[in-house]
């Protein structure tokens, strides 16, 4: 049986690039192409992709948030990103968030397939920079990666205090209160409060 994959690329002509790729493959099949998340996240119960083809920087739901949610709901679907730079810091943050490694957009159609059945096979197709950041951020203290506001935000929830009483607390907008938690979600790769503050108080960023 062929194995799926989806793509989600907003640019036409490298998702029809990869797509073509796939296509000259007898071992894959192309499950699905989407220009963002959004619709992607719509059809992944019937494509059913057993690895995702990711794009980053996406219109509306980016490509770390994305794979939050495509591993959430398919667990065991692999996620690799397609980037323009290696040694960005988005990449990293999509490996933090589930991906299992990445392809660059402009790579040649060879190394395309060796990063796909890599993946397929149980390993992490990426460059040594990155790979060096990954280890290296398993070898070493934390420092928080949010705001100070964001801290405060996140402080207001372990109190138990309202997205309004935050917001009153702080002299913000309710509104600017829910793009904080947002943004706190995607930093710390959950999606949940209970979460955001389990990774925050394990790494005591909040005390």
């Amino acid at each position: 049986m062929k194995k799926r994959i989806t793509i989600i690329e907003d640019n036409s002509v490298i998702r029809e690039g990869f797509a073509a790729v796939i296509d000259s493959c007898p071992d894959y099949l192309v499950a699905g192409q989407y220009g963002s998340c959004e619709q992607a996240l719509q059809h992944l119960e019937k494509d059913e992709p057993g690895l995702v083809l990711m794009d980053i920087d996406l219109p509306g739901m980016t490509g770390i948030e994305g794979t939050l949610q495509i591993k959430k709901r398919r667990p065991k679907c692999i996620v690799l990103i397609i980037t323009v730079l290696e040694d960005s810091d988005k990449v990293f943050r999509s490996l933090c968030a589930g991906a299992g490694g990445y392809i660059v957009k402009n790579s040649d159609t060879d190394d395309i397939v060796k990063s796909i059945a890599e993946a397929f096979a149980g390993g992490a197709p990426m460059s040594l920079s990155i790979a060096r950041m990954v280890v290296q951020s398993f070898n070493r203290p934390q420092d928080s990666p949010l705001s100070e506001r964001e801290k405060e935000v996140l402080q207001g929830i372990a109190q138990g205090k309202t997205y309004s009483r935050i917001a009153l607390d702080l002299f913000i907008s309710k509104e600017t209160v829910r793009t904080h938690i947002k943004n706190i979600y995607q930093k710390l790769a959950v999606n949940s409060k209970a979460d955001a503050l389990k990774v925050a108080g394990q790494n005591k960023w909040l005390s």
